[in-house]
Formats: C-alpha cells, sequence, structure tokens
C-alpha cells in the first residue's frame, strides 16, 4: 500500500534480504552456513524472538565496510520509497558490530553516506536511533554511548531492543539519563514478551517519548488510560508480532481495540526481511486480516508522522500530512 506513511520502528540490520546477505558474504570472504538463498530463507522461521536473534546476529558477520552499510541502508530505501515511506527512523545496533571488530565509525559514516541522499534519490526523509542491546551491561551500553559521542549529528536519539525477558528498562537509567543530558530523544522498546511493568518502567525510570510495540499494554486499563492521555505513540509491527508468536494469527491482533481504545498507535515493519514483509505489506496485512477500513489506515498513516521526531521541520511534518489526507485508495 503506497498510503504516504513514516515507519518508526525499524531495525537497519532486519533488512538484509537473502541475497545482499550472499553479495556481501562474497565480497568480504565470509562463508554463510548455507546453500544458497533459498536455504537461508528457509532458515526465516522462529519460534519465538530468541530464535530470530540468533539468526539475526549470525548473519551481521557479512557487514565489515563502510560500503556494506551504505548498500545495506539503501536496499531499505529503495524497498521502502516503493511502499509510500515518506519518512523513516531507522535504528541500528552499535553492539553487535563492535563485538565483531567493526568500530562504530564505520557504521555511522556507511549509514549516514545512504541517509544523506534519501531525499533527493528516494524522496525519503531520514534520521538515525542507536539502540543498546538490553541483554548486554549497562556498563557497555555507557560505553557505546561514549563512543557514539563524535557522531551524535548524525544520531537523533537512542533506543533499547533485543532480549526483552529478564531485562527490564530500569537497567538501563543511568545511560538514558547521560542520553537525556545529550539532547538525544528516547524510545524503547516495552511491551512485546515482556509484561506491561515494563512499559512503566520506561516511560518513568527512562523517559521515553515512544514505545516500541507496547501490545501489552493492552492487559492493564491502567496505563492504557495513561497512555491515551499523554498520548505516548506505540510503533506497533503486526507481521513481526505473528512471525515471533507474541500474537498466534494476524486476525487475533489487538490493533482495532487499540485504536478504539484511542491509543496513537503506528504500523511499522521491524525487521521486514526476517517477518515477510516492509511497511506497506503491514498495512495490506491489517486491512485484510483486521477489516481496517480506509480512515483507520489513514489514521494510522497520520499517526505515524504525528509520532514521528520532526519538531525541527513542522513545515515537512505539515506536508505529509496533506500527502495522508489528499491519498486515494484503491
Amino acid at each position: 500500500m503506497s498510503l504516504p506513511k513514516a515507519e518508526l520502528h525499524l531495525h537497519i540490520e532486519g533488512t538484509l534480504e537473502p541475497e545482499l546477505a550472499f553479495e556481501l558474504a562474497a565480497r568480504n570472504g565470509v562463508e554463510l552456513p548455507y546453500a544458497d538463498t533459498d536455504a537461508l530463507r528457509k532458515a526465516y522461521r522462529f519460534e519465538d524472538l530468541q530464535s530470530f536473534l540468533n539468526l539475526y546476529y549470525e548473519l551481521m558477520a557479512v557487514l565489515r565496510t563502510e560500503r556494506d552499510f551504505e548498500d545495506l541502508a539503501n536496499a531499505y530505501l529503495a524497498r521502502a520509497a516503493a511502499q509510500g515511506v515518506r519518512h523513516a527512523e531507522i535504528f541500528f545496533d552499535p553492539q553487535a558490530h563492535l563485538a565483531r571488530g567493526v568500530e562504530m565509525g564505520t557504521v555511522v559514516e556507511g549509514l549516514s553516506r545512504a541517509l544523506s541522499h534519501s531525499e533527493d534519490v528516494h524522496g525519503v526523509s531520514t534520521q538515525l536511533i542507536m539502540c543498546f542491546l538490553r541483554d548486554e551491561s549497562a556498563q557497555s551500553a555507557l560505553e557505546t554511548l561514549e563512543a557514539a559521542k563524535p557522531y551524535l549529528d548524525r544520531i537523533v536519539g537512542v533506543g533499547l531492543d533485543s532480549a526483552e525477558v529478564g531485562h527490564p528498562p530500569a537497567k538501563f537509567r543511568e545511560v538514558y539519563e547521560a542520553a537525556a543530558a545529550l539532547g538525544l530523544r528516547r524510545v524503547a522498546h516495552a511491551g512485546e514478551e515482556g509484561p506491561p511493568e515494563y512499559i512503566v518502567e520506561a516511560l518513568d525510570v527512562l523517559g521515553v517519548e515512544r514505545i516500541d510495540h507496547g501490545l501489552r499494554c493492552m492487559e492493564s486499563p491502567e496505563l492504557v488510560a495513561r497512555l491515551v492521555r499523554d498520548r505516548i505513540p506505540l510503533t506497533l509491527c503486526p507481521l513481526s508480532n505473528v512471525r515471533l508468536r507474541t500474537v498466534d494469527v494476524l486476525a487475533d491482533h489487538p490493533l482495532p481495540a487499540m485504536l478504539e481504545a484511542g491509543l496513537l498507535c503506528t504500523v511499522n515493519s521491524d525487521d521486514p526481511a526476517y517477518f515477510g514483509g516492509y511497511a506497506g505489506d503491514n498495512f495490506d496485512a491489517v486491512r485484510s486480516a483486521l477489516g481496517l477500513g480506509e480512515e483507520r489506515l489513514r489514521e494510522l498513516a497520520r499517526n505515524s508522522f504525528l509520532a514521528s521526531f520532526l519538531e525541527h521541520d513542522e513545515e515537512l511534518r505539515a506536508r505529509y500530512l496533506t500527502e495522508v489526507e489528499a491519498y486515494q485508495f484503491e
């Protein structure tokens, strides 16, 4: 669906399609434990979040140089633009690269090279959000923020991702306080597999402005009321939820109930190479499986721009919102 939209929950490493993985492996002399792209694609079947993460980190081995990260970002931006994405706030996971001996500068410079030309080449404005891995230590997160300081002119905010259960947001209080002091925006994954209390912690302890996922807020009427009152955006990822067994089938997804409750929901693709769909595919899927009408879809698109970190350019946000209202559904 080419309805104009912003993508606010997208891990750039999760856009690594099998074909590009093999191309980069050949370029960098990395041997993948799969016979071909078909065999690798068959491995993209997961029992839960951890089984996905195992493959996700394994395939990162092919990303070595600035050119690799630039090619990865360009491939995503081309696909996203074709599906109506007009603005993308892109996550990256520096700790996963630093652990392999790939320096922060290599990652940021490579991604930035693609992002700096994105509006001209793809018609997509972009921002970059650096995520901390919650299954790593709080000290590692602090060291990662320190390593990023020379590149903060190209990083708009920080996030928190990876294995959620057993890693509550409060573990990262100190690094989020440091990020806030540096003027960085703050988001965090919470309430995907973790309990509603993690969402509350992310808000109260980390001071986040958006909740990534947030599905399980529906288990707490008090939390739902708070999220509605404070207009805290939720960046939902429907196809991801089904692939990772958070939701059994898409028809059971709570998105309609969340919208009915007045929550500021957005629809995003998360790790589209692994989960079977980019932003427009997710819109198509919820339209079909959940019976969302045109006005609900338009609301989701409108929400995505309202929830985006475009305060530096309200004129651009207004232009995108005008595009949403003018869109003609097929």
